[in-house]
Order: structure tokens, then sequence, then C-alpha cells
């Protein structure tokens, strides 16, 4: 009984594994930090951003979407 069960754990965490490829996007700081709110700064260092013109890479999923909109007008999004 005791195998039977692990191999159905075994076999959805291989499947939740190959399914959970998220997309990625790049994000570049294209304008300086200097002057913006503290909030906006937080936002920035949560996105990793630390100095200007550096790029992240990121999973694109709404949190990260929601990041870049609320500095959207310091950053650009790389192709």
């Amino acid at each position: 009984m005791h195998a039977l069960w692990l191999n159905i754990v075994v076999f959805h965490w291989i499947k939740f594994s190959e399914d959970n490829h998220m997309a990625k996007i790049k994000i570049q700081q294209t304008r300086s930090r200097i002057g913006a709110p503290v909030d906006q700064k937080r936002t920035l260092d949560a996105l990793g951003l630390t100095k200007l013109y550096h790029v992240v890479e990121l999973e694109d999923n709404a949190c990260t979407r929601g990041m870049i909109r609320k500095v959207h007008h310091l950053v650009t999004v790389v192709e």
C-alpha cells in the first residue's frame, strides 16, 4: 500500500514540475529612482533592479505585471 502511494505522489510531482514552466519577461530600469516615492523604490528592489540600465529576467505572472505597472515610468520591458 505504501509503495502504491509513493508512486502516485511521484507521478503527480513529475507532472506538476513539467507543467509549471512559466514564461519569462525581461525588465530594464531606464530611469533613475532618485526622487521616486519610497514604495516605488521598494518595488524596484523587489523586482531586483538595483542600478540604472540593469536587466533582470523574471517569471511573467500577475504579481510581476502588477509591480511593473506600479513603476512603469521607470522601467521598460525588453524583448
